[in-house]
């Protein structure tokens, strides 16, 4: 059986006072789920806007990244499919292709 979706994710970034914060919204069409990051800049390192819009945005999608997981996780939990603990990783497995 194929299974197609598309879902959306948005990054939104704004500086403020030496402060880059971000949001990543993830939306699959039935909600929402939002991850937050931000990023500083030490007094004493040149500003350089484009390296603080990465390292926020990359905290936010890491942020949404473990929400989505912790639902994917609660979700098996209540088909009686509980996650090994601790995860040690996620992704395909390196011998996926053969």
């Amino acid at each position: 059986m194929t299974h197609a979706e598309e879902w959306k994710v948005g990054v939104y970034l704004i500086e403020e006072g030496g402060t880059t914060k971000a949001r990543a919204v993830l939306d699959n069409g039935k909600s929402t789920m939002v991850g937050r990051g931000a990023a500083r800049c030490n007094p004493q390192d040149l500003d350089v806007p484009a390296i603080g819009d990465e390292l926020a945005a990359s905290r936010a999608m890491r942020d949404l990244a473990g929400q989505l997981m912790r639902a994917a996780d609660r979700d098996l939990a209540a088909m009686g499919a509980v996650p090994p603990e601790p995860r040690t990783g996620y992704g395909w497995p390196e011998d996926a292709g053969s």
